[in-house]
């Protein structure tokens, strides 16, 4: 697992960065003052809350965690049209490339 995050104080600090390494999490964070290090998964989770979180109120962890799987690996994936591949879903651009 990869965790995508700046260099704030919470991800930087010894006790967070010993329990990434303890679980097997790698980290990846944007360089000092380069924010488009991570703007790939910055635009991801723009997408994510103004299309999926923002617009439900989540009783129980275990609804937001069902929801955020079914946007990622259903929606995200193969219904939802990218600009960035000429409006195709990212499993049609993979496919035809």
């Amino acid at each position: 697992m990869i965790l995508h995050s700046d260099q704030g104080s919470q991800y930087t600090s010894k006790e967070f960065t010993d329990y990434c390494e303890s679980v097997g999490i790698t980290q990846s964070m944007s360089r000092d003052r380069c924010s488009y290090d991570n703007a790939p998964m910055e635009r991801y989770y723009n997408t994510l809350k103004n299309e999926l979180t923002n617009h439900h109120y989540y009783h129980y962890e275990e609804e937001l965690y069902e929801d955020v799987e079914e946007f990622a690996y259903v929606h995200y994936n193969y219904e939802r049209p990218h600009s960035y591949n000429n409006y195709k879903t990212p499993s049609v651009a993979r496919y035809e490339a």
